[in-house]
């Protein structure tokens, strides 16, 4: 395990109980919290992730992003598979080089795209025919971790995954507008993306909200589905050929994303087969992501253009 901060602590409790994995070793820059994570998981602590080599299989990777590339193909080149949080590197150049160093040395690269392990989001999946309209909203309070990267990077790119793996396609228009409130990134954004066939998806998230939302609804033909991912449910909604509209839940076995998550890492490793939420797949919504952030730049010059004539 590399990194022992509050979600890398999630991930050190889901591996020491899992039946098919034996936690190793942890590390983290922070002497402290390793040897503290060490204790009270009984198992090693190294110094660095170079030192991993010959004594483990597979590391999942909570650094902070502007680390991943670095750490991650450290691991790669050593022969280690890598589970690493999302997004998948901070830049375009670092993702492709994690991707492309797995590749080459024949690694599993998976990135923590959590969300698509949500059940909700699984019973989903089986029902999408022709999505045609998406309305998501994602909100947070106000919290200091993850404020290295914009509202994007940290919050949208969850239903930015999730939206272009239902889809199965790349947009084709990207519009986009952001605001910096708390801190010296994008803090909230709202983003309209408008795909080949006519899908437009409206996505809206927020890290200064005064409530926590966590909800997707979805419109294909004769049918709108609306989905809590935190209460991991979802009900769909049915209009039938006599114009009469059905209502039943969508059957949803509930469970904890994070462990479906690592367990499907684990898998992947057994099978050496391709993984949920790819290396590919998180590079795919990566670039998405800095797009919507060249957008929300775009605009907000606008905007400065337009205060500054009324001055």
């Amino acid at each position: 395990m590399i990194g022992a901060g509050s979600f890398g602590r999630h991930h050190l409790r889901i591996l020491s109980k899992s039946p098919n994995a034996q936690l190793a070793g942890v590390v983290d820059s922070n002497a402290d919290r390793a040897a503290a994570a060490g204790v009270e998981y009984a198992c090693p602590v190294y110094a660095t992730p170079a030192e991993l080599a010959g004594k483990i299989d597979a590391a999942v990777v909570a650094v902070p992003t502007s680390a991943h590339a670095e750490v991650g193909c450290t691991l790669l080149e050593n022969g280690i598979d890598v589970l690493v949080e999302k997004p998948i590197a901070h830049d375009l150049a670092s993702a492709r080089r994690l991707v492309e160093t797995a590749a080459r040395h024949g690694r599993i690269l998976q990135v923590g795209h959590l969300e698509r392990f949500n059940p909700a989001v699984v019973a989903l999946k089986k029902i999408v025919r022709l999505p045609l309209f998406f309305e998501i909203h994602r909100l947070s309070l106000f919290s200091p971790r993850s404020l290295d990267v914009d509202v994007v990077l940290d919050l949208m790119i969850h239903d930015l995954d999730i939206v272009l793996d239902l889809v199965g396609k790349l947009p084709e228009e990207i519009r986009a507008a952001g605001i910096s409130i708390l801190s010296d990134k994008v803090d909230i954004a709202n983003v309209r993306l408008a795909f080949p066939g006519g899908c437009v998806a409206n996505l809206t998230a927020s890290r200064v909200s005064t409530e926590r939302v966590r909800k997707l609804r979805l419109f294909q033909p004769h049918q709108y589905v609306s989905l809590d991912y935190q209460k991991q449910d979802a009900v769909v909604f049915t209009v039938s050929g006599n114009q009469q509209i059905g209502f039943q839940p969508l059957p949803v076995a509930k469970d904890e994303p994070l462990r479906l998550e690592i367990e499907a890492f684990l898998e992947a490793i057994g099978n050496r087969s391709r993984p949920p939420a790819s290396g590919e797949e998180g590079l795919r919504a990566l670039e998405i992501a800095l797009a919507i952030l060249g957008k929300i730049e775009e605009h907000a010059k606008v905007v400065r253009q337009q205060i500054q004539s009324l001055q």
